[in-house]
This record gives structure tokens, C-alpha cells and sequence, in this order.
């Protein structure tokens, strides 16, 4: 009997003291020798996902855009997410920083690995990949939290999947800017979200994530839908341009909506409540 609870022991202290190894989507491997106390964010949406993992305490920097939840508004901020300050985040001596693959400069990311500081790129690409993040942020920063909305995210992402299975195909367009004018293709995770809904992008087969394309090939592909986002701003003078063409099937249907890009472009939680907008949207194409 005391062999064995000498062995417990042992084995939870060494569990206690295990260093932290994960392999991010650069399948870069990152260890931690223990839990992150200061991390940060490159990206708006990992912002939002760390403090839905109960790691927002754990910030110590993060890029602008980062308003969401309303405390992420008074961190310290490190330039942009397209253009990160590498002698800023070095000077709040993080222990981790997330950052994502599509979004920052892989220059940035490479310096910062240079002066020894773990990085963690993340690159989600479907809706499953949020709960995922979230609990890997749950991971690296010692948190519990992260697991337990993973369990939540996961379930009521079930329910929209099984509201909406089998519903008769809806073709998308979904225009993520105007000049350029440019959409995602079928790999980004919007294309994801409008799949669950029953849409079809109609520009899936594209080559890059978020291509820009010509008023001509909206005109030529004809979709059933028009959805306008935007980067952070409330577009819906988007739409307005597509009245021009009647015989635009959106536009003759009258199909044009506009959905908040926080809830659609951001891939956090939010991505569930910007679905539940898309598929309510394309429902109500299918009954014209």
C-alpha cells in the first residue's frame, strides 16, 4: 500500500511539473515549460477566443480591432494584424504569442521564434476548428474553461447541423469587400458556415482564400443570394450596386442582405450567431 501511494505521488508530481507540448497548423511544435501567465494575441478573434477560454486575464497585448469582450479594449496594442511591431511585444515579455497563419506576416512570426519566444499559429478552417482553438488556448494557458466552451460550442453547433441537414442548396455569393471587390473560396471558413446553412459559394472552387473576382463573374455564376460583410464595418451601401443588374437573379428576387461581419468574419463563438443569421436568411430564400 505504501509502494503504491508513493508511486501516486510521484506520478502527480511529475505530472504537475510535465512541460506543455502542442503541434500548432504550421505543425510547429511548442512547449511551454509551464501554463502561459502572458500571452499575445496577433489576431482580433484569437483576442476573443482566449477569453472565451478563461485565459483573458493571461493578455497582455493584442492588435487593433480587439474589442470584443469590452476588456480587451484596454490592452496594450502592437500595431495591426497585418503589420505587427515586433520590438513592441518583445518589450511585454510575453511567455506565449498566438498567432494566425492566414492574417500576420510570416516575417514577424519567424523574428519572434529567432528571439526565443514561443509562438502558437493557428488556421481555422471549418466550424470545428473553433472548438478545437478553444481548447487549445484552454491547454496552453492552464485553464479549464477552454474545455468547457469547447463541450458548449460543440453541442449547439450540433443542434444547427441537424435544423439544417438536407435543406435544398441555395447559391451564395459572399462578398467579403468592394474595391477590390473580393469573396472567400471554398477552403476559408465561411464557406463552412454558409455549408451548414445549405448554401453553395459560388465561388468555392477558387484557388485562393479570399480572391478577388470582377462584377462580370458575380454576373456570370447568377447566385440564388448576395450576402455583403466587411472588415469591421457595417457595409450595407454594398449592396446598393447589385440593383443595377435586374436580372440578376439576387437582385430580381431581391435577395441582398447585409450580416455583420464580427459575427461571420471573426472565428470565435460569435461564428454560431452569424450562422443562425445566414441559414434564417437563405431559409427565407427557399420560400420565394
Amino acid at each position: 500500500m505504501k509502494t503504491r501511494l508513493l508511486f501516486a505521488l510521484a506520478l502527480l508530481c511529475s505530472q504537475a511539473h510535465a512541460d506543455i507540448v502542442l503541434r500548432d497548423d504550421t505543425q510547429t511544435e511548442v512547449r511551454l515549460a509551464a501554463p502561459a501567465q502572458r500571452i499575445v494575441s496577433l489576431a482580433p478573434n484569437i483576442t476573443e477566443l482566449v477569453y472565451a477560454a478563461g485565459a483573458g486575464e493571461r493578455l497582455v497585448g493584442t492588435v487593433e480591432f480587439s474589442d470584443y469582450p469590452a476588456a480587451a479594449r484596454q490592452l496594450p496594442r502592437i500595431g495591426s494584424y497585418a503589420r505587427v511591431n515586433v520590438e513592441a511585444i518583445v518589450a511585454l515579455k510575453p511567455d506565449l504569442v498566438l498567432g494566425w497563419d492566414s492574417g500576420n506576416p510570416s516575417a514577424g512570426i519567424t523574428q519572434l521564434r529567432k528571439l526565443g519566444i514561443p509562438v502558437f499559429v493557428t488556421e481555422p478552417r471549418t466550424l470545428d476548428d473553433v472548438a478545437r482553438d478553444l481548447e487549445r488556448y484552454g491547454t496552453l494557458a492552464g485553464t479549464r474553461a477552454g474545455h468547457t466552451a469547447a463541450q458548449a460550442y460543440r453541442k449547439r453547433l450540433s443542434s444547427l447541423q441537424q435544423q439544417h441537414a438536407a435543406r435544398p442548396p441555395v447559391r451564395v455569393f459572399y462578398q467579403v469587400w468592394d474595391e477590390p471587390l473580393m469573396t472567400v473560396n471554398g477552403r476559408q471558413i465561411i464557406s463552412d458556415v454558409i455549408r451548414l446553412c445549405g448554401g453553395v459559394n459560388v465561388f468555392a472552387e477558387l484557388p485562393a482564400l479570399a480572391p478577388t473576382v470582377s462584377v462580370e463573374s458575380v454576373l456570370a455564376a447568377d447566385p440564388d443570394v448576395i450576402i455583403a460583410g466587411g472588415m469591421g464595418e457595417i457595409n450595407t451601401s454594398w449592396l446598393e450596386p447589385w440593383k443595377k443588374w435586374p436580372r440578376l437573379k439576387a437582385t430580381a428576387r431581391g435577395k441582398l442582405f447585409f450580416i455583420d461581419p464580427n459575427l461571420l468574419q471573426r472565428h470565435t463563438p460569435r461564428l454560431l450567431d452569424g450562422a443562425e443569421v445566414l441559414c434564417a436568411k437563405l431559409e427565407e430564400s427557399r420560400k420565394r
